[in-house]
């Protein structure tokens, strides 16, 4: 899944993870909204302005001057995250109602503005944060994005959630695109060896990986994985997002230091 992707596909799961985000949050308590998420110096709150923001500048709207040094953050580490943290920091004295009609105001026009794009629009040439892509894709990323934050907030109020359906599957494509730098230059499997992580659900996928001169995902079959990794599709999701686990060991069979080496690594998003 690279350039030719599905226009009403793409922007309906994004659509749909915007909605499921609404849901939540509409749900959400005063007391809810300023709870410590597990992502460095954000509450449940920051995260919701980090997506306003996002999609606030893909509408064409400047990223706002606090006057506040965000690169001095221990959490900044580059030019995203410091244009992130300064939507962070403009929006963080909004109160919960103002946040929520933000929300809703920006997805609803962002939402519109796909619908109304051209599949040529979509297939345009466009920097994404992976780099120079289509902006097709980087909507493919902006699921991602959104339905990992849903699972984030989700985590830090313990009401899990949304962990199947279209953006679910969305994001997990977006990782499996991961894997093959992964699996082959972070964990360093070496040339020959195959490595299969099996995932039990909620969404089911195998996704095989085989080093051959370069990493790659390849179809399932062929000769038996060097080694296996079986786990949930959410402690998959979370820990290619570095985020914080309490789940059970995963099973891991075949090679079992270079299935370590795998799981230490998975993390490709922060």
């Amino acid at each position: 899944m690279t350039t030719d992707l599905d226009r009403k596909q793409v922007t309906g799961a994004l659509a749909g993870e915007w909605e499921a985000l609404d849901r939540l949050l509409s749900a959400l308590s005063p007391e809810d909204w300023s709870r410590p998420s597990c992502l460095p110096g954000w509450r449940v709150t920051d995260i919701v302005a980090h997506l306003i923001g996002t999609e606030s500048t893909l509408a064409g709207e400047p990223v706002p001057e606090t006057g506040v040094d965000v690169t001095a953050l221990p959490h900044v580490h580059n030019d995203i995250a410091a244009r992130n943290e300064r939507w962070v920091t403009a929006l963080r004295g909004e109160t919960p109602a103002a946040m929520l009609a933000r929300f809703r105001d920006i997805t609803s026009r962002r939402a519109e503005a796909l619908a109304q794009m051209s599949d040529a629009d979509f297939a345009a040439p466009a920097r994404t944060p992976a780099g120079q892509a289509t902006y097709g894709r980087f909507m493919q990323i902006r699921i991602y994005d959104c339905w990992m934050h849903e699972q984030d907030i989700r985590a830090t109020l313990g009401t899990p959630g949304n962990d199947d359906g279209p953006a679910a599957e969305a994001a997990l494509d977006e990782a499996a695109l991961a894997m093959g730098y992964v699996i082959g230059k972070r964990a360093g499997a070496p040339d020959g060896s195959t490595v299969l992580i099996d995932l039990a659900g909620p969404v089911r996928r195998s996704l095989t990986v085989k080093v051959d001169g370069r990493a790659r995902l390849v179809a399932s079959g062929g000769e038996p994985p060097t080694t296996t990794l079986h786990l949930p599709s959410t402690l998959f999701m979370r820990l290619c997002g570095g985020r914080p686990t309490t789940h059970a060991p995963v099973q891991v069979d075949g090679d079992q230091e270079l299935g370590r080496r795998v799981l230490d690594n998975l993390a490709f998003t922060i």
